[in-house]
């Protein structure tokens, strides 16, 4: 039995398939390197695959899309209409196995058995999954149906499986409604069923289309508003053919407004209602009739400080396009970024990893690529959620990525700022962190019991209460007294902070760790295969022989803290005993304390970087060496020699580098870049998150 793919495959149509494969995919790509995507059944047609595309564009597939492909529905009618279906098995057969060449792992994707049950009276799939020798992985759509008729498919699903000799590895119900969720598990329990069944539940915004989706289809020229905001979900429309008065108490939230381009007085009471509190809020306004704004209203619109609501203009009537709109699909697309973080989110709390992982899961993987190690750091953050403090709540990039952090349930969330302003931001940026908990240091009861707290702390340094007050108005010490008081468990700034404003506040009020007398910091550097370490390349500009020890074995343990077996090399421009100079003397110096510090790490030093990494090299120039070609810690001399080599690794290998990550403080605080991305955010957050578990557990 070949484990090293599974074929997932729904019922029905609109069962939420993609939803299932894109969850899978992600866990995928964490456990192997390579991963291919297959749909042995496509559409009929010159169009590409909707799902294809996606798997290829989003998960960055190194596939073309016929590799990804078998055969149309067309062919398949035909060839069991012709008796001929053997010789179609086996070209399948075939494209699979030379798939299996060339990737670890192989994820397969059915079409909904309802296209052929006209023609067929089984599940084409199953018969497909058979011959491929995969495990198979059935989707119920629950939606409009009872519990028990929904655990009546699952009792008919598991014996078609058996009957036709499949291996079943697990269940997926999806689109079930919340009421009927623990009445499906209680009667799944009555029934003794013994697979692996997760259950999804319906939500509404995973069947609803976008406004990029809605105005593409319609043709619709964008007037006003910026591309953003195309992402926004659209939940209804309504035809605006009534004075104002009615016009307001007609829509909805969420609703999307035809009106003929010459009803001016209906966009302007549509953006007054956005800013108006308790008032509903559309999501856009299309005009029909091919009628322009006229330059006047046009002028009047521009001076909105912005556009909260965007305006799109067709040649259609409002029938006609309300009509259309009736027929836009709801498909999740490469630039569906909400829904796909849904999708994710909904998919990775539904099921049991480890359960479902160990019955396809026979062998270990030592290759490590920038994507399995994004994934294993996620999984470990969400294993024992943590509360992590973000006090730059006025930084789009901040509430982007806490949008993404809330909705996988990689951690719990604090912003720091006024409640209102972070609201009314997050509704113009269509995100949702109503899951955040949101403290205002200028309002909160706090602020007050901080100052007191870091005067205690420090009154003996000469700081007077006075000045205590006002360094608790600045958010990065109100955030960093949150995690000394244990009101969060980490805090990440930086996004608008300098590098001293994150340190400062922790230094003077969480302070090192016993042991540890310096503050230093790593990166992560992600190459094609491998997770190297890199210390130090921000903090530490010209660091002792003691304090580069210090750094060695503070990078040694975080290595290991997340997966990576240290092995430390302490670089220099010479290996060995071949060189001399006050340098080479530091890191010498700097490796014999740091073995005596940990003798249990393999540590040598002086070495350069060649002999470090490869062990061609390093066979000449420390054949003895268990370290030397194997290095996974690399530790730099100095800041300038650090930097630059992290970012000259970067850009030169296109390496992902993720931080700096901090370490040697009593608690978790972390420092991200002024030029940092919404990714690096998150990464560094779910960092964050991991180094507060570990220490907890130490």
């Amino acid at each position: 039995m070949d484990h090293k793919s599974i074929y997932i495959a729904a019922a029905e149509s609109r069962a939420g398939c993609l939803i299932i494969s894109i969850g899978f995919m992600e866990m995928l790509k964490g456990l192997y390197e390579k991963v291919a995507f297959f749909r042995p059944i496509v559409p009929d047609g010159d169009e590409i695959d909707n799902d294809i595309d996606f798997m290829l564009k989003h998960f960055n597939l190194n596939m073309s899309h016929d590799e990804c492909s078998g055969f149309t529905i067309s062919e398949y009618t035909e060839a069991y209409g012709s008796n001929t279906e053997d010789k179609l098995h086996e070209s399948l057969i075939r494209k699979v196995r030379k798939l299996h060449k060339k990737y670890d792992f192989v994820l397969i994707e059915g079409y909904p058995h309802t296209v052929f049950s006209s023609v067929f009276d089984f599940d084409i799939n199953l018969e497909i999954a058979k011959n491929l020798n995969t495990v198979f992985v059935p989707i119920i759509k629950a939606r409009g149906k009872s519990s028990n008729k929904i655990v009546n498919e699952i009792l008919l699903t598991r014996e078609m499986i058996r009957e036709e000799g499949c291996t079943h590895l697990a269940t997926f119900i999806n689109r079930a409604n919340e009421d009927i969720v623990e009445n499906i598990r209680t009667r799944i329990n009555a029934k003794k069923i013994n697979e692996q069944i997760y259950i999804l539940p319906e939500v509404k915004e995973l069947n609803n289309p976008t406004l990029d989706q809605i105005t593409k289809l319609l043709k619709a020229q964008m007037i006003m508003g910026n591309q953003e905001q195309l992402q926004h979900i659209v939940y209804g429309n309504k035809i605006a053919a009534m004075g104002v008065e009615n016009y307001l108490s007609h829509i909805d939230n969420g609703d999307i407004v035809i009106v003929p381009g010459d009803r001016v007085d209906i966009i302007i009471i549509s953006l007054l209602s956005f800013y108006a509190k308790n008032h509903t809020n559309i999501i856009g306004i299309i005009l029909s009739g091919g009628i322009a704004l006229s330059p006047a209203i046009m002028n009047l619109l521009e001076d909105f400080s912005e556009t909260p609501v965007p305006i799109f203009t067709v040649e259609s009537d409002s029938y006609q396009t309300a009509i259309t709109l009736e027929k836009v699909p709801a498909n999740i697309t490469v630039q569906s970024i909400r829904k796909i973080t849904l999708a994710k989110g909904l998919f990775s709390a539904a099921i049991d990893k480890e359960k479902i992982t160990e019955q396809f899961m026979s062998s270990s993987n030592s290759t490590l690529t920038p994507i399995m190690f994004q994934y294993k750091l996620f999984e470990q953050a969400q294993s024992m959620r943590q509360k992590i403090v973000l006090p730059e709540s006025d930084d789009e990039r901040i509430l982007r990525a806490s949008d993404i952090l809330i909705r996988r349930g990689i951690v719990d969330i604090v912003l720091l700022g006024d409640r209102k302003v972070i609201e009314n931001q997050c509704l113009k940026m269509g995100l949702d962190t109503s899951k955040a908990e949101i403290i205002n240091p200028e309002e909160s009861p706090l602020t007050e019991k901080f100052s007191q707290r870091f005067y205690e702390m420090r009154k003996e340094k000469g700081l007077m209460l006075d000045v205590a007050r006002d360094a608790m108005t600045h958010v990065n010490y109100f955030a960093t007294m949150m995690v000394q008081e244990g009101l969060a468990d980490g805090m990440v700034s930086g996004a608008t902070h300098t590098t001293a404003d994150t340190v400062r506040p922790a230094l003077q009020i969480i302070k090192t760790k016993a042991d540890i007398s310096i503050v230093s910091s790593i990166f992560f550097m992600c190459l094609d295969t491998k997770v190297l370490v890199y210390g130090d390349c921000a903090v530490n500009m010209d660091p002792t022989a003691e304090q580069l020890a210090q750094i060695a074995v503070s990078s040694a343990d975080t290595a290991k803290e997340f997966g990576i077996e240290p092995k430390v090399a302490l670089l220099s421009y010479s290996t060995g005993a071949s060189g001399t100079g006050p340098e080479v003397e530091k890191v010498r110096e700097a490796t014999k304390l740091a073995q005596a510090m940990r003798p249990d790490y393999l540590i040598e030093g002086p070495i350069q970087y060649d002999a470090a990494i490869d062990e061609k090299v390093a066979k000449k120039k420390l054949p003895n060496s268990k370290v030397a070609g194997k290095a996974t810690v690399f530790i730099f001399p100095d800041l300038n020699t650090g930097n630059n080599t992290y970012k000259a690794v970067q850009r030169s290998t296109g390496a992902l580098a993720i931080g700096p990550v901090l370490q040697g403080l009593r608690l978790p605080v972390n420092d991200l870049s002024r030029g940092c991305l919404v990714d690096d955010i998150v990464n560094t957050v779910a960092i964050t998150a991991i180094q507060a578990q570990q220490g907890k557990e130490k």
